[in-house]
C-alpha cells in the first residue's frame, strides 16, 4: 500500500509540469498584452496543489494547512448602481472582480512558491516513489514533510533563521522572478513604443495603465532584494480652468468642453516626462541583463539535477549503463556513489551567488527604471506646486469648518444663553423662583459650551501635542482606540510643531481607517527619525483593499504631507494586511529632547 501510494503521488506530480507548461504559455500571452488568461490558469493549478496537500494529510501523516491569503470581496455596486475602481466607473462588476482576483494570486507569496513547487517536486516525487520500495512509509513521511515546506504557511518573519540551502534556493526564485517581470516589461514597452510611434494623441491612458508593471518590477525588488527604486513620474496635470467667458483655452484655440483641454494636457505630460522613455529603454536593457545573470545558475542547477536524476531515479530502471556527460558511464551503485558529489557541488556552485546576483539585477533596474538627480529636482518643483495649491485649499476648508463649529455650536449657544439671562433679569424682581431655575439652566448651558469649545480647540491642536510632544501624543490616541495597538518610537527629540501636527492627525486618520473600514483587530505602529527624515508606519491585519483615490481621508493625509513635501506609501493588496508609511523630511530639536529616562520603546494597548 505505501509503494502505491508512493506512485501516485508520483504521477500526480508529473501532471504539475503539464500545469507549468500551460503557464508558460499564459505568461508568453500575457508579454504580448492577452492578459485574461495567466489568472484562470494559475487558479486552475492551485486545484491540483489542493489535491497533493489534502493525499500528503491522508496517505503521509502531515497535515498541510492552506497558505493563501483571504480572498478579494466582491466589488459592491453603489447607490448610483456603478461599480467603482479608484477612479474609474463600471457597469458591471465582472472586470473588478477579475483584476482583484488576479492581483491577489499574483501578490501571494504562495503563488511563488506553487511555481517553484511545481518545477522541482516531479523529481523528488519519483525519488520518493524509488525509495518507497525500500523504506515504505519512511519515505512517504519524507515526502509529507517536502509538500509541507513547500505548499504549507510559512511562519512569521523572524520567526526563525532560514538556512543556507532556503535562502539561496529563495534568492534563486527571486532572480526567475525578476526576469519573469522583465520579460513582461519587454512586450507591454514594446506595445507602447508602437502606440506612441502612430498614434500619439491616445498614448496617455495606454502610458499610464501600462505603468502598473514597471511599478510592480520596483516594489517585488525592494521585497525581494531590499534595493528600494523610487517612482521617477512627474505628477499628472490638473484640470483645466475655465476663462471668465466659461471657454477652456489651450495656447490660441479655445474649446466648450474641457475634455480635449485634458487628453492634450496629459498627452504633453507623458510625451514630455522623460521617465516615460527610460521605461521603455529599460524594458529592452533589463530582460537582457537579467538573462545574463540567470542563465549560468539556470544551467549549473540543471546540470546538477540532471546528473542527481539520471544517477538515483533513470539508472536503476535502465537496462543499459546510463552516461551523465561529461562524466564516464554509471552501471552500479558505487560509480553513481562517486559522481553524486559533482553533481552536488554544481548545484551548491549554482545556489552560491543567487543572492549578490539577485541584488545586481535589481540595482541594473533601479539604473533605468529609478528617478535620476534631474527627475528627482523635477518631481520636488511639480510636488511643491501641487502641494502649496493643496495647502491654500485645505487651509481654506478647515477655517470653513471652524467658522462653522462656531457659527452653529458656540454662536447658537451663547444667543440662547443671552436671552436667557434677559429672562432673568425680567423674572428676577416678579418671580425670583423661576429666575432661581433659569440661573441653573443658564449654568449647565456655559458648561455644555465650554465643553464644547475645548473639543473644538482639540480639534485644532490637542494640548498633549504641546506638552508632551508626538510620542506620548500617538501613544495616548492608541489607548483611546478601540483596536490593540502595539506602539514602538524611536525619536530622540522633538520635531517642529506644524509637523507634529500634521503626523499626529495622520496617524489618527489611518487608526480610525483601521478600524472602520479595514476590519482590522490589532495594528502595529511604529515611529523612527533617521537620516533626517520622520517615518511612521502602520500595518493592520484587516481585510485590505484600501485606495488613496477612494478615500476622503486619505487623500487629505497626501494634502497635509504635501505642505511638508512629505510623501504616504499605502500596499493595501485584497485580504490584507494594510501597510501605511508615513515620511516627513525634518530635524529634531535638541533644546527640546526628551529626558535621556524616557524608554525608547514602548507598547501601548487599547481595549479590544
Amino acid at each position: 500500500m505505501p509503494r502505491r501510494r508512493a506512485f501516485a503521488l508520483a504521477g500526480l506530480a508529473l501532471l504539475s509540469w503539464l500545469d507549468a507548461l500551460v503557464e508558460l504559455l499564459a505568461f508568453l500571452l500575457l508579454c504580448v498584452g492577452l492578459v485574461f488568461f495567466l489568472g484562470p490558469v494559475l487558479d486552475r493549478a492551485r486545484g491540483r496543489a489542493a489535491r497533493t496537500r489534502e493525499l500528503a494529510g491522508r496517505w503521509c501523516g502531515v497535515e498541510v494547512t492552506s497558505p493563501y491569503r483571504p480572498e478579494p470581496p466582491d466589488p459592491e455596486r453603489e447607490r448610483d448602481g456603478w461599480y467603482r475602481d479608484g477612479n474609474q466607473l463600471y457597469k458591471r462588476a465582472w472586470w473588478i472582480r477579475w483584476n482583484r482576483r488576479f492581483t491577489w494570486m499574483m501578490e501571494d507569496p504562495a503563488t511563488g512558491r506553487e511555481l517553484g513547487w511545481q518545477l522541482v517536486n516531479p523529481p523528488f516525487a519519483l525519488v520518493t516513489a524509488v525509495l518507497s520500495l525500500a523504506t515504505g512509509t519512511r519515505a512517504l513521511r519524507w515526502y509529507g514533510r517536502w509538500t509541507s515546506f513547500w505548499l504549507g504557511p510559512r511562519p512569521p518573519a523572524g520567526a526563525a533563521r532560514k538556512r543556507w540551502l532556503h535562502r539561496h534556493a529563495e534568492s534563486f526564485g527571486h532572480q526567475i522572478g525578476l526576469l519573469a517581470l522583465s520579460l513582461v516589461h519587454l512586450g507591454f514597452s514594446v506595445w507602447q513604443f508602437v502606440v506612441i510611434t502612430g498614434a500619439a494623441p491616445v498614448a496617455a491612458p495606454l502610458v499610464v495603465s501600462c505603468r502598473t508593471i514597471p511599478d510592480t518590477l520596483r516594489r517585488e525588488a525592494g521585497n525581494w532584494t531590499g534595493v528600494r527604486i523610487a517612482r521617477p513620474y512627474l505628477p499628472p496635470p490638473g484640470l483645466p480652468v475655465p476663462r471668465p467667458d466659461g471657454l477652456y483655452q489651450v495656447g490660441k484655440q479655445l474649446y466648450d468642453e474641457p475634455w480635449w483641454p485634458v487628453q492634450r494636457a496629459r498627452t504633453r505630460w507623458i510625451l514630455h516626462d522623460r521617465a516615460t522613455w527610460r521605461d521603455l529603454a529599460g524594458g529592452a536593457l533589463i530582460p537582457v541583463f537579467s538573462l545574463l545573470l540567470t542563465a549560468p545558475t539556470v544551467a549549473l542547477l540543471g546540470w546538477g539535477l540532471t546528473g542527481l536524476v539520471m544517477l538515483w531515479a533513470w539508472r536503476p530502471f535502465a537496462s543499459s549503463p546510463v552516461q551523465w556527460f561529461p562524466l564516464p558511464e554509471v552501471a552500479t551503485h558505487l560509480g553513481a556513489l562517486a559522481q553524486t558529489p559533482v553533481a552536488l557541488a554544481l548545484i551548491v556552485g549554482g545556489l552560491a551567488p543567487t543572492t549578490w546576483l539577485a541584488r545586481q539585477q535589481a540595482r541594473f533596474a533601479r539604473l533605468w527604471l529609478g528617478p535620476t538627480e534631474a527627475m528627482r529636482l523635477a518631481q520636488r518643483a511639480a510636488r511643491l506646486d501641487q502641494s502649496r495649491t493643496d495647502v491654500t485649499v485645505a487651509q481654506a476648508a478647515e477655517l470653513r469648518r471652524i467658522e462653522r463649529d462656531l457659527h452653529d455650536g458656540i454662536q447658537s449657544r451663547l444667543v440662547a444663553m443671552g436671552l436667557k439671562l434677559g429672562a432673568i433679569e425680567a423674572l428676577i424682581g416678579s418671580d425670583p423662583e423661576a429666575a432661581k431655575c433659569l440661573a441653573a439652566e443658564l449654568r449647565n448651558a456655559s458648561s455644555d459650551a465650554l465643553t464644547e469649545l475645548r473639543l473644538l480647540v482639540r480639534g485644532i491642536h490637542p494640548p498633549v501635542l504641546s506638552e508632551r510632544g508626538l510620542v506620548d501624543a500617538v501613544r495616548a490616541v492608541a489607548l483611546d482606540s478601540p483596536l490593540k495597538v502595539d506602539v514602538t518610537a524611536d525619536v530622540p527629540g522633538r520635531v517642529e510643531q506644524p509637523v507634529e501636527a500634521c503626523v499626529y492627525f495622520a496617524v489618527c486618520e489611518l487608526l480610525g481607517n483601521a478600524a472602520k473600514h479595514g476590519g482590522a483587530r490589532r495594528v502595529s505602529l511604529s515611529l523612527a527619525h533617521a537620516d533626517g527624515e520622520l517615518r511612521v508606519v502602520v500595518t493592520d491585519d484587516g481585510t485590505g483593499g484600501a485606495e488613496a483615490a477612494r478615500g476622503s481621508g486619505l487623500r487629505g493625509i497626501e494634502r497635509r504631507l504635501g505642505g511638508f513635501d512629505g510623501r504616504l506609501t499605502l500596499t493595501s493588496p485584497p485580504g490584507g494586511p494594510t501597510e501605511a508609511i508615513v515620511e516627513v523630511p525634518c530635524q529634531l530639536s535638541p533644546a527640546a529632547a526628551s529626558p535621556p529616562s524616557s524608554p525608547r520603546t514602548s507598547t501601548s494597548s487599547g481595549t479590544a
